[in-house]
């Protein structure tokens, strides 16, 4: 396999495990968080910025780089590393649920997925053969197959339904995926029903993947049915190979969920908030635009070591943002992935030390001090 993962540790007071992936590119620590860069950019950041924070791999999305600019004009510029000037991990999500989020533009057949362009309205296909073709070009070094994810809620033949589809295409991915340079994840389905969950798990399971995602997540039910579905079907799963929750960024879900075994996770939503004047701070969220801050000379967070911290204050951050200032949205970003960065690296730290579940209660204390979960 062109992945290897090594379970140092796990957590003698949770389901948290201490491990790093091995891929081509680096070495990942986790638990870790990936950056979100859709469209083969994290927006707001250049890739040394990247680096300089310390990650050490990036997600980008199949189905936007194969609207555009196409998975053969990346393919020509040596595959995604090349293309965005990113000399470590990617992994690249299937296009899955983009096609199914857009329910009007689309229409699933057992051959796959028929829809129409977000940007002009063309027609498209992809099925799981198509979207493992796109990633090969595309070159990352973890892909993930193609399933089916379904919204929430949904009733339970519908759940049932899309996981027999998800096990047909992910045994079809597996078959048509020739590219030993990357390694193809399996994704595990089955809505907020325990026992489909469990049915996924095995018959993906099964297939014998180096990598199983939980998809279908993080999609607007409770989070703490998302939790009780990760701590039923997280004991379940291999320990020898990594574990990764899709769509999940907020530092409550990243704890909670290295506390049920999670390894991986990805969101937007850190850089998203960024971009409209939210910070995440060890005091808990901060609105930068907000006018308390006119005259604040205090940094973001006075415990950050940051670019945006050590250099620029509230003031002048919230004076970027109201002029329209480009390096508003650049510092917040900057903070946002600082501040999750160095939270996956201290919840490593207490995996080590095993005081994770201490870890939790006392981040929370100070960051949720004044505020209501979100």
């Amino acid at each position: 396999m062109a992945l290897r993962y090594e379970l140092i540790k796990k957590d003698k007071s949770s389901g948290a495990r201490l491990g790093r992936i091995y891929t081509e590119h680096s070495v990942i620590d986790t638990p870790v968080f990936m950056p979100v860069g859709t469209q083969a950019t994290v927006k707001a950041m250049a890739p040394d910025e990247l680096k300089d924070i310390g990650f050490e791999i990036i997600l980008s999305n199949t189905y936007h780089l194969y609207l555009r600019p196409g998975h053969d004009i990346v393919a020509k510029a040596g595959g995604l590393h090349g293309f965005m000037h990113w000399d470590r991990s990617i992994l690249t999500d299937s296009g899955g649920y983009q096609v199914f989020s857009m329910s009007h533009l689309r229409d699933i057949t057992e051959d796959g997925v028929a829809f129409r362009s977000y940007i002009d309205g063309s027609k498209h296909f992809i099925g799981p053969e198509k979207a493992i073709e796109i990633q090969n070009a595309l070159g990352a070094d973890i892909i993930m197959a193609f399933d089916e994810c379904v919204p929430y809620p949904c009733d339970r033949d519908y759940a049932l339904h899309a996981v027999e589809r998800t096990t047909r295409w992910a045994k079809r991915c597996k078959q048509a995926h020739a590219d030993e340079r990357q390694s193809l994840f399996g994704i595990i389905q089955g809505s907020t029903y325990k026992d489909l969950r469990q049915k996924s798990m095995e018959e993906i399971v099964n297939i014998g993947f180096p990598g199983y995602a939980v998809g279908g997540l993080s999609v607007g039910e409770p989070k703490d049915v998302m939790y009780d579905i990760l701590e039923y079907i997280m004991p379940n799963m291999p320990d020898d190979r990594p574990r990764y929750l899709m769509g999940v960024g907020s530092p409550d879900c990243l704890i909670e969920g290295v506390i049920r075994g999670v390894d991986m996770f990805d969101c937007v939503w850190p850089t998203r908030i960024a971009r409209n004047g939210t910070v995440m701070t060890s005091q808990g969220k901060l609105v930068v635009r907000n006018a308390a801050y006119k005259d604040d000379m205090r940094p973001l967070d006075e415990q950050c070591g940051c670019y945006a911290c050590r250099n620029f204050s509230r003031a002048y951050i919230r004076h970027l943002f109201n002029v329209g200032e480009i390096l508003g949205a650049r510092l917040a970003t900057i903070h946002n992935l600082y501040f999750l960065a160095g939270l996956m690296s201290d919840i490593r730290k207490a995996i080590m030390e095993d005081r994770l579940l201490e870890f939790r209660d006392i981040f929370f204390g100070n960051y949720y001090k004044s505020q209501t979960l979100s």
